[in-house]
Order: structure tokens, then sequence, then C-alpha cells
């Protein structure tokens, strides 16, 4: 298996300096990149790839050597496939027919992100192996730079990458040969229901809570995005603002990625199979504003509960719950969501009219009484199953 493995960076103040100066740099490098093709295209309709970019590479680098000149020339043909692959997610968009979205130039705040291909080519893991307390990392034009390693790597380190993070800066290694880590079996499965108002209801009648993270921040958030909007753009009050509202929004998504692991983890160690829904959530929390022409209707409740299905972290729940249920050797199954929770779990008389409020549901064909999100999570469970089975069969 591949897996990822992200360390806080504890770099000295001179260190941050070169950091932040190898960010910058590398985002010249693609937005002269992109500048090119741009160019190229509008002139003499000729279409720039990649190759020949990163061939130019050593010129530039050697016109510009206290700019580009420091930093690894792998990382920057790593920024020029960044690129690339940028404008074949345009042509694949433009294909299918969507929004087409062009590849856009990256202001200081939308490049966090350097990456090194090799272990070894310009960077370098655990620089110092035999050190008795601490693991460094190499960079090249920054120097050795501290890492908090507070679990082991496995695997082999395949690429190495830089983020940057409000003022934290981390490492990401991304590993391949990872040895899964499979579970005892239990002999037992579940079916989960989604919701805003328990983030997970399991069909055995257990209620995972809704922490709403974002809900529980949001005062705070609302006056720093006041004081953010009184400051005077291009200014370094303006700057520190900023800082503050990114930093509340970084502890939310902390918060946020550490109970979906939390909660994940407690499934994954007691159930063999686990069914949950194939949700589309994008779909899910679209704009209802509509057009000019065809304005969109209940507008401000949709708005709000967009608000609560994101603070909820569905996506980030079912993503961590695909790659631990991987590793533990647990199956997973996504099932369609449609008419689960209008259909009764006991007859499977299927109606709106069945479920009466958010919480309660009751069959108006036999009469059964349940949670509406057990009742859910139950049709969800036999939806799996029923998947599973025909799967075998075939």
């Amino acid at each position: 298996m591949r897996r990822s493995f992200k360390f806080l960076l504890r770099p000295t103040r001179h260190q941050e300096i070169a950091l932040a100066a190898c960010l910058d740099d590398h985002r010249v490098l693609y937005n002269a990149a992109l500048e090119h093709r741009r160019t190229a295209y509008a002139k003499a309709g000729v279409n720039i790839r990649y190759g020949e970019q990163s061939a130019e590479l050593k010129h530039i680098r050697a016109d510009d050597p206290d700019g580009q000149g420091p930093w690894s020339f792998s990382s920057q043909q790593a920024t020029l496939r960044r690129l690339d692959k940028a404008f074949r997610a345009f042509f694949d968009r433009v294909k299918a027919g969507r929004t087409p979205g062009f590849p856009r130039f990256k202001g200081r705040g939308r490049f966090d992100t350097v990456e090194w291909p090799r272990d070894g080519d310009g960077c370098r893991w655990d620089s110092q192996p035999g050190h008795p307390s601490a693991t460094y990392v190499r960079l090249q034009g920054v120097g050795q730079v501290r890492a908090h390693r507070h679990r082991p790597v496995k695997g082999r380190v395949k690429t190495i990458g830089v983020k940057r993070e409000g003022d934290r800066w981390y490492v990401v290694l991304s590993c391949d040969d990872v040895p899964a880590e499979p579970l005892p079996a239990t002999g037992t499965a579940v079916g989960i229901d989604m919701g805003v108002t328990s983030l997970v209801t399991t069909s055995g009648g257990e209620h995972v809570a809704n922490p709403r993270h974002l809900a529980a921040t949001a005062d705070r958030l609302a006056q720093a995005q006041r004081a953010l909007a009184r400051k005077k753009r291009g200014s370094t009050r303006r700057r520190k603002a900023v800082a503050r509202v990114a930093a509340l929004h970084g502890k939310v998504r902390r918060q946020r990625l550490d109970h979906g692991h939390k909660a994940v983890l407690a499934l994954v160690r007691t159930y063999d199979v686990i069914v949950h829904e194939d949700l589309r959530i994008a779909n899910m929390t679209r704009s209802a504003s509509g057009t000019v022409e065809r304005p969109g209707r209940n507008i401000a409740a949709k708005s709000g509960l967009n608000r609560s299905i994101l603070d909820a972290g569905w996506g980030v729940f079912l993503t961590i719950l695909s790659y631990k249920a991987e590793s533990a050797g647990r199956e997973l199954i996504a099932v369609n969501p449609a008419h689960t929770s209008r259909t009764c779990a006991a007859c499977g008389h299927r109606a709106a009219e069945n479920r009466l409020t958010q919480t309660e549901f009751r069959c108006r064909e036999c009469g059964h009484a349940a949670h509406a999100d057990v009742n859910a999570a139950v049709n969800v469970l036999r939806a799996g199953l029923a998947l599973r089975q025909a799967a075998e069969a075939a």
C-alpha cells in the first residue's frame, strides 16, 4: 500500500526564512511557466509542453543564480509537472463539457507546497540516523531541519514534500510498500447513516456525536473576519489579521480530523464489514441561489444546511474510513443512499410520510417505529449485504 506520513517541522529562524524563500521562488517559476504557455499560444498558436519547459530549466538557473539557482533541480521539475497536470485537468474538463477553470497565477497565499520527487535527490529524510534524540530532514538550500517524528515511518520513502499551514511547517512523506496491519476478525457487520444531528448512526443504534467545531468557533471567527475587513490592503496589520483568521480555520480543521480519526478507529476495530452511503457531497452542498431567470427557493435555509453538512465533515470522515479500513483488512461497501430514510426496515414500505420528524420514523403500513437514522442505517446495511452477496454469486 501507499501511505503518507505528515510531521511537524521545527525550523530555526534562518531556516524558516529559507523555506519561505524556497516557496516563493517555486511560485515565481510556476507563474513564469504559465505565462510562457499563455503567451506562446496567444502569439503563435503553439502549445508548450512540460518537456520543453523542463529543458529550459538549466538556462533559467544559470541566468538567475540567486533566485532559482540554490534550489533542487528535481523539485523545480516537480513544480513544472504540477502546472502540466493543471493543464491536463483543464483540457479533460473541456472535453467532458464541464466548467473548464483555466489554470490561474498563484498569489503569495495560494502556493504553499514544494515537492521533491525522490528521497536522496535534493532532499534526505532522516539525514542523521545516528542522532540519539531527534530526526532531521535535509533540504537543498535550507539545511538540516528538525522534524517532530511522533510515529514510526513504515515502507519506503518515495517522495518528500514541505507544506506551510499558517505559521507552521510540515514535511509530508509519501511511502510505498507500507505493510497492512490487519485486525482480528469480529464476525460482525454494520451499516452507518451520516447525519447533521449525529455525525454517524449505526444500524445497532449507536450515535456518534457531531461536535460542530465550526459553530463553536463562529463568534471568534466572525470577530476576526470583521477586524480583517477594516484593515487596509497590503498593510502589515492586514497580514496579521489574515493570519489570525487562518489560524482559527486551521484549528477547526485539526479538530475535525482528530474527531474523524477517533470515530473511524472505533468502527474499524469493532466491525469486519462496514456499509456506508455513497454520498455526493459536492452536489448536496451546491448553492440554491439559482440564476436571474430562475431564482432559487429557500436560499437561507439551504445555505444553513450546506454549512451544517460541511461543518460535520462527511468527506473527511469517509476519506479516513477508506484508508483505515484498507489497512485493517476490513471490507468497505458503498451503497446508493436513495430512499433509505423513508423506507421501513421492517416491511419495506416506502413513503415520505413515514419520517415524521428529523429523528422519528413510523411506518404508515405496519406501524414499525424507530429512530429515523437507525432505520436508515439498517436499510443501508441490508443494501450493502445484498450487493456483497450478488458479487460473491457472480
